[in-house]
């Protein structure tokens, strides 16, 4: 056998790549606008007035102008897995899974980790709101999230007119557990799916992540992904418009080295294409914990 058959495993990896509780399934997905794993776009201009009873003419006009960019996807690569007998892999479902299975969820996982840090909002302004909890010592030098935290987010984007079925909240471990706490009876399911959707709260999807980005708790302003944390790091749970965010999926590649004759067998190793942002760094938001 001189090659493997690369469409059955790379339809492998992307075999539910994006499960149905994740975040990045309602973000806008803008992959038809890649080439050549670059993905072209344009900075938009301003919004147009509004005239309302208007008795001046004619009406101004103004031009818009947009800046284009051109933006390449992140590239993500795995470590090399040896895999024996590889020809009977391919024809064993379990068996080929077995391999693919570390490989999909490595790619998957960073993807996420990259897209939450990019999706929270680098600092607090008018429009990316950064609040702190305000509840009760949660035994590990940690204010709490309260109802009453989601409900101050809730206004922040009613006042950037942020529609309400649009809006989502992902929420760090920690205060999933805050709000179980807080209510047993009201928020156990909060992040439970019904019907193929997340539950509502405030006007929020409520959904969770484990690896939200971290934040600098004295200035409010986001730390780099993959920074190392200090004494100064604070988790925190983050917030968005799904007309605000976008991902985009590139080219999957394999990689294999056939019958290596000092391993004794066949070494393969995947790449994958995707890039996920803010639009226009608008209706981002989040709630950070408070250090006691």
């Amino acid at each position: 056998m001189s090659t493997l058959n690369k469409q059955i495993w790379i339809s492998q990896i992307m075999e539910n790549f994006y499960p149905d509780a994740s975040f990045l399934n309602y973000a806008k997905d803008m992959t038809e606008f890649v080439e050549n794993d670059k993905i072209n776009l344009a900075d938009c201009g301003f919004d147009p007035d509004v005239y309302i009873n208007n008795t001046t003419y004619p009406i101004p006009i103004v031009q818009r102008i947009d800046t284009p960019l051109s933006l390449e996807l992140d590239l993500y690569e795995t470590e090399n897995t040896l895999v024996r007998s590889p020809e009977a892999v391919e024809l064993a479902y379990d068996k080929l899974e077995s391999v693919i299975y570390g490989h999909r969820n490595i790619l998957r996982a960073k993807s996420g980790q990259k897209a939450a840090h990019a999706y929270a909002p680098n600092a607090n302004t008018e429009n990316t709101p950064i609040l702190v909890t305000t509840g009760e010592n949660n035994g590990e030098g940690y204010k709490r999230l309260t109802p009453e935290d989601i409900l101050k987010l809730k206004k922040k984007y009613d006042l950037l007119d942020i529609p309400f079925e649009k809006r989502y909240l992902v929420l760090d471990p920690n205060h999933v557990e805050d709000l179980i706490l807080y209510d047993l009876k009201a928020f156990k399911d909060i992040t439970d799916f019904v019907n193929g959707q997340p539950n509502r709260f405030a006007g929020f999807n409520i959904l969770q992540y484990t690896k939200t980005p971290r934040y600098n708790f004295s200035t409010k302003v986001k730390i780099a992904f993959g920074a190392i944390e200090d004494v100064n790091t604070t988790f925190g749970s983050f917030s968005f418009s799904s007309e605000e965010v976008m991902k985009a999926d590139g080219s999957v590649n394999m990689y294999e080295r056939i019958n290596d004759p000092e391993l004794r067998a066949t070494v393969v190793g995947f790449d994958k294409r995707f890039l996920a942002l803010p639009i226009r760094n608008k209706a981002l938001g989040a709630i950070i914990a408070t250090k006691i």
